[in-house]
C-alpha cells in the first residue's frame, strides 16, 4: 500500500505561481502550487476521510464522483434550487465541464503509484472543487477563486492553497472589496463542516439552501465578480 508524497518542491511552486499571476485563468498552475506545496497534507486528509461514514461508504462502494457530475442528463431532471440543478448552472454560466478539472490537474497518478483507495480519495477531492464553489457561493472569477482556496487552506491546511489565496490578497488590492471576501473564505472555512467527507452524490437531489445550513455555511457573499476578460473591471490591477 503507498502513501502520498510529503516533500515540498518550492521551485515548481514558484514557477507556477509566476505562471498564474501572469494568466490567472490558467488553472493547471493552481493544481501545480497546491500538489507541490502540499506536503504530509494529502495522507492527512486520506486518513481522516477514511475514518468517517461517508468516506468508508465512498471507499467501499468505490463510487466515482466525477460519473455522478458528468451525468448531465440526470442533473437536468433536477428541480431548481437543488444543489445538482446549482451545479449544472454553474458549469454553464461559466462553459466549463466536471471533466475540465481532470485535465487541468496534471494528477500523475502513475508515477505516484498510489494505491486504488488513495486515487478514488485524490480523485474525489479534485471533483469536488466546483461544488465548494456552489454551496460557498464565490463564482469562478479571479475574486471568487481567491476567497474558495481561501476557504480551502482552512478546510484542509494544505499550505499550497493558502499560499495562492495569500498571493490573491496581494494583488488583488486595488479591486474594491475583494481583500474582504477573500479574508471571509478563509473565516468561513474554519466554520464550517469538513465538506471533504459530504456524501455530495447525496446532497445532489437536495435543496441548497438546506444543505448550507447542514454544514454551517452562511449567506453567500454579495460581490462584484471580476473577470480577466473584462478590462473595465480589471483597469485597477493595471494601474497598480
Amino acid at each position: 500500500m503507498s502513501t502520498f508524497p510529503t516533500t515540498l518542491d518550492l521551485g515548481t511552486a514558484h514557477r507556477a505561481l509566476g505562471a498564474l499571476l501572469q494568466d490567472p485563468d490558467d488553472t493547471k498552475q493552481a493544481f501545480r502550487i497546491v500538489k507541490a506545496l502540499g506536503g504530509p497534507t494529502a495522507e492527512r486528509m486520506f486518513r481522516r476521510f477514511r475514518d468517517t461514514d461517508a468516506g468508508r461508504a465512498v471507499l467501499r462502494e468505490r463510487r466515482s464522483l466525477l460519473a455522478a457530475l458528468s451525468d448531465t442528463s440526470r442533473l437536468e431532471t433536477l428541480p431548481e434550487g437543488t444543489v445538482g440543478h446549482a451545479y449544472l448552472q454553474f458549469l454553464r454560466a461559466h462553459q466549463i465541464t466536471a471533466q475540465g478539472l481532470v485535465e487541468a490537474s496534471e494528477r500523475g497518478a502513475e508515477e505516484l503509484a498510489l494505491d486504488e483507495e488513495r486515487l478514488r480519495f485524490s480523485d474525489r477531492v479534485r471533483d469536488m472543487h466546483d461544488l465548494w464553489h456552489v454551496v460557498t457561493g464565490y463564482r469562478g472569477d479571479i475574486v471568487g477563486e481567491a476567497a474558495i482556496l481561501a476557504f480551502i487552506f482552512a478546510q484542509t491546511k494544505n499550505p499550497g492553497a493558502g499560499f495562492i489565496a495569500l498571493a490573491g490578497f496581494a494583488k488583488l488590492g486595488p479591486i474594491p472589496g475583494a481583500r474582504r471576501v477573500i479574508a471571509r473564505g478563509f473565516v468561513r472555512g474554519l466554520k464550517a463542516q469538513w465538506l471533504v467527507a459530504v456524501d455530495w452524490e447525496g446532497m445532489l437531489a437536495r435543496p441548497l439552501v438546506d444543505v448550507r445550513r447542514e454544514l454551517g455555511l452562511d449567506a453567500p457573499p454579495v460581490y462584484t465578480p471580476v473577470y480577466t476578460n473584462d478590462e473595465a473591471a480589471i483597469a485597477p490591477l493595471r494601474a497598480a
